[in-house]
């Protein structure tokens, strides 16, 4: 499901215009967005929960030349399913 999909089902499920879908989900997704840059965790019950994780410096290997080198510390996303999204995909 894209995200125009996605604006579709809601617009159905809520009996509001797609535009108002549309309106909405952008919404949602720039202050999770933001939230999570900002070092913040988003947490929705039984949906899950958005937070940044820190990796650290580690050592990797340059797949051309097989030399080592030094892949530095970075700050990623990430997505922990909560229960009830975990317990409707794998019953």
């Amino acid at each position: 499901m894209n995200k125009g999909e996605l604006v579709d089902a809601v617009a159905a499920k809520t009996n509001i215009t797609k535009k108002q879908a549309d309106e909405v989900i952008s919404a949602f997704l720039s202050i999770v967005t933001k939230a999570v840059a900002n070092g913040e965790k988003v947490t929705l019950v039984g949906f899950g929960s958005f937070e940044r994780r820190e990796r650290s410096e580690r050592e990797g290997r340059n797949p051309k030349t097989n030399e080592p080198m030094t892949i530095p510390a970075t700050k990623v996303p990430a997505f922990s399913p909560g229960k009830l999204f975990k317990q409707k995909v794998a019953p």
